[in-house]
Order: C-alpha cells, then sequence, then structure tokens
C-alpha cells in the first residue's frame, strides 16, 4: 500500500510512535510518506526509516489563515495514497477537512486546556475527526470513549510501543558517581518533557516530605521544557533535593542507577516512559489518569493527580519498606514481559489498513 503518515508538531510519544510504524511499514514492504513540520521531522528523522518526508507546516495551535493552507496542500499531496494515518487532534482534523483516501486517526493526547476563543476550537476539532474520518484510535481508554461519543463510527484503543533500548553502558555506580549521588542515598528518577501537563511542580510540593527521611533521597528529572528556569530557582530557592539533568541520552543508564521511577503527570496516555522503567524492573509510583490506570493499574502505585500529600506517602511507603519495594520490582519485572511490541502495533495498523481500502 501507499501508506500517508501525518503528524504535526511533536517532542515525545508520537514522534517516536509515527517514526516506529514508518521503519516497520517499510520493512513490511509498504510505501510510506510521512508528512509534517520540519521541525518534528529534525528532531525524529523520519527519512532514516526509509520513509519519504514532505514538509508541511501543521502548527501547534490553531490559526485559520495557515490551517487553511495547510489542508489545501495536504489534500494535494495526499491525493495519491491508499490509505492516510493521522496523528493528533490538529493534524486528524486537517486531513479530514479535504475529501480523499481512507483515513485513520490516532489520537495521543487529550483536548489542552485553554483559555480564551482558542477553548471553543479544539471541541470543534474532536467533531471534525469523529464524524469524518474512517476510524479513530486513542491512545487511552478515555479518549476511546470520548471520540465514541462524539459519534466516530470505528473506534479501538491504540497499540503503542516503548521501542527497545540498547542495555546501559555504565554501571550503577558509574552513573551515581558521575551524578555525585552517594550509594547510600535513594535515586527517585522523573523522565519527563518539563511543561505544565507533566505536574512537576505537584512533586516539588511533594518534595519536603519524601526528603524527610535518613538518607535524604534524592530526585533527579531528565528532560527540558519550557518550565526549566521555573522549576530549577524554585528547587533551589526551597534547598529541595531536585535534580534537573536537562535532556539525556543515557535513560537506559539512568534506569539502572535508580531505585524508584515517578510519573506525576497531569494526564498521560500510555507512557512509554512508565514501559522502559517496567523493563528496567523498577516500581513506579504514577498518578491514575489517562491510559495509566488500564495498563499499570496491577503493577504501579497510583495517586490521584495534582496531589501532593499522596505522592509523598506513595513514595515513602516504597523508600521505607524494602519488602514492598522488591514486590513491586517483581511485578514490574512480570509486566514487562507482556507489553506490547513494535511488531503488535504494525498489526493491529495494517489490519485496520486492510479494512479501510477494502472495496
Amino acid at each position: 500500500m501507499r501508506i500517508g503518515l501525518v503528524i504535526g508538531v511533536s517532542s515525545g510519544g508520537a514522534g517516536r510512535h509515527v517514526h516506529s510504524l514508518a521503519g516497520g511499514l517499510i520493512g513490511r514492504g509498504h510505501q510510506v510518506a510521512v508528512v509534517g513540520p520540519a521541525a518534528t521531522d529534525d528532531r525524529f528523522g523520519f527519512a532514516a526509516t526509509g520513509a519519504a518526508f514532505v514538509p508541511i507546516e501543521i502548527g501547534a495551535t490553531p490559526h485559520p489563515g495557515r490551517d487553511a493552507v495547510a489542508a489545501a496542500r495536504l489534500g494535494v499531496r495526499l491525493a495519491g495514497a491508499d490509505v492516510v494515518h493521522a496523528h493528533g487532534i490538529r493534524a486528524g482534523a486537517l486531513c479530514a477537512l479535504s475529501p480523499g483516501p481512507p483515513l485513520a486517526v490516532t489520537l495521543h493526547n487529550a483536548a489542552p486546556v485553554v483559555t480564551g476563543p482558542r477553548r471553543l476550537v479544539y471541541p470543534v476539532l474532536e467533531r471534525v475527526v469523529a464524524r469524518r474520518a474512517d476510524a479513530v484510535l486513542g491512545v487511552s481508554g478515555d479518549l476511546v470513549r470520548r471520540m465514541r461519543g462524539l459519534g466516530a463510527r470505528r473506534t479501538a484503543l491504540a497499540v503503542v510501543a516503548a521501542p527497545p533500548k540498547d542495555p546501559p553502558r555504565r554501571t550503577r555506580e558509574e552513573v551515581r558517581a558521575d551524578l555525585g549521588i552517594p550509594e547510600d542515598r535513594p535515586l527517585l528518577l522523573v523522565v519527563a518533557r518539563l511543561a505544565a501537563q507533566k505536574g512537576l511542580g505537584v512533586l516539588l510540593d511533594a518534595a519536603p516530605a519524601i526528603a524527610g527521611r535518613t538518607p535524604r533521597p534524592v530526585i533527579a528529572v531528565a528532560g527540558d521544557g519550557p518550565l526549566h528556569g521555573a522549576l530549577a530557582a524554585r528547587a533551589a530557592a526551597e534547598d529541595l533535593p531536585v535534580h534537573l539533568l536537562g535532556h539525556r541520552t543515557d535513560i537506559a543508564d539512568l534506569l539502572a542507577a535508580a531505585d524508584l521511577f515517578v510519573l506525576p503527570s497531569f494526564w498521560e496516555g500510555p507512557s512509554l516512559v512508565i514501559m522502559e522503567a517496567l523493563r528496567a524492573g523498577l516500581p513506579v509510583v504514577a498518578t491514575r489518569v489517562g491510559g495509566i490506570p488500564d495498563l499499570y493499574g496491577d503493577t504501579a502505585r497510583l495517586v490521584p493527580p495534582g496531589d501532593a500529600r499522596a505522592l509523598a506517602r506513595a513514595v515513602g511507603d516504597v523508600l521505607d519498606d524494602a519488602a514492598l519495594a522488591g514486590l513491586m520490582r517483581r511485578a514490574s519485572q512480570r509486566a514487562a514481559v507482556s507489553l506490547p511490541t513494535e511488531e503488535d502495533a504494525l498489526d493491529q495498523v495494517t489490519g485496520l489498513y486492510d479494512r479501510l481500502v477494502a472495496p
């Protein structure tokens, strides 16, 4: 098949998923073009998969004039495809506005919380996708239920896999030495973009209670983003044991050096970083949001979003109870065995494409 994969601005899971699909679909003999902003391609390198890349700017926020141009260009560029698979509500809606090949849309995030006139736009985009797309996938059950309620004809939970990582290149002791963390201090690891959705302010609210034990734990946050300055200033002003590590390419090393993985997000889909933490055999404390309870409710310790006290209690329970931490490590190792693979994700989408193009 000739397949068009369309993506908007992305710096995380959606881009990695499209990169994985592009390479896997080409490996199965399909012709693939990835269409999206040049900046997204700069980050993920879609051409390295063997796919053609077509630059069309799909902005992060709605803009009537630019969106009209993008929709028209998408219609022209995708006219020869057998099937189009858009990723994200913005990309999906722009593809849906132009008649063309069968359209599948995967939603990777909940609609952003915005104020002003833009708060009216995202519900409209959701309705456009629900009513015009031939199939809608969601990375969490709440997204699937929402689109079904808006009238989507064919819905399903998207299969998303964390690509396999290389094993750690350094020992636990070497990583801790590089970070300046003594072996006896518990290391809590967060891997997240430094943005409001990730709940890092709540983590800092919980940090004093987490730190009130001997030896004092260290919280390491791997990731970059717009909140770096504010978070760093607060951590310094309040003398919090929080180390902002910035963008890292050694996540496997950091996971091997950690004692506990924490994710305090206000919303998540399948959370590829939790998948990586499970593969590393770490206990996980996370928020009960999005796709997390569906996928990890039997494995992770889950707390309400935005509740710093509950987060601190859950983290403290694991740090203070070696038997509980051991049980959670073994649960993570068992759960890792049954995580979806990239082949599972490819099987889902190729089966869907076959159904959409069937006469």
